[in-house]
């Protein structure tokens, strides 16, 4: 619980750091960002609260970071079912489930105050936690497609391919829940499939 007085544990280098991350991100799910301080997380972490001023200046750099930390420990499996429909399917409802909580919390911190505390705008947020690992996931997904034969890349605008990635995660953003099969259903093919397959007809 936070602010409970656990014996503190002799941690170093990654450990120390993964270990107050984990607890920064637990404590931001519990108690949400506004009543999150440096001071409850290291309680939760059973150390010092000068150990994690060394690290990381105010709450909101703890918070940016812990939001990065568990996205990297929580990847999407990067499927290879020898379809770019089945592909974008199996990653899509993946992304669903494994990330229905990240988004949530995402929001919640947002709203109780990280960007204005930070100063970031939303964009500058975004691209601090999501990072450029899902971009590259996404890109890994469509070039094993294109040696498929399945799209030309050089013929299809980066929006489109950008599109079904970024409708989930809106729905995600707005519900806070992992998408429904059949609006999974939809994005891939009653939006995308069709867009790429008119794409592939005037190559």
């Amino acid at each position: 619980m936070s602010g409970s007085s656990a014996p503190r544990q002799r941690r170093r280098g990654a450990e120390l750091e993964a270990a107050l991350l984990d607890a920064a991100w637990n404590e931001l799910v519990d108690v949400g960002f506004a009543k999150l301080t440096m001071e409850s997380v290291a309680a939760r972490a059973s150390t010092g609260v000068a150990v994690l001023y060394r690290r990381w200046a105010n709450k909101d750099e703890i918070v940016i970071a812990a939001l990065q930390h568990y996205r990297d420990t929580h990847p999407t499996e990067l499927p290879d079912t020898g379809s770019l429909r089945g592909d974008l399917t199996a990653i899509l409802k993946a992304m669903g489930v494994t990330r229905s909580a990240f988004f949530a919390t995402i929001v919640t911190s947002a709203l109780s105050g990280l960007l204005d505390d930070s100063g970031l705008t939303p964009a500058q947020a975004r691209d601090r936690i999501l990072g450029s690992g899902a971009t590259e996931r996404t890109d890994m997904i469509y070039r094993r497609a294109e040696e498929r034969g399945e799209i030309d890349l050089a013929t299809i605008p980066p929006a489109v391919l950008a599109m079904p990635f970024d409708l989930v995660r809106h729905d995600l953003l707005m519900t806070l829940k992992p998408l429904k099969p059949a609006r999974l259903r939809a994005i891939i093919d009653d939006i995308f499939m069709p867009l790429v397959e008119s794409y592939n007809a005037g190559r």
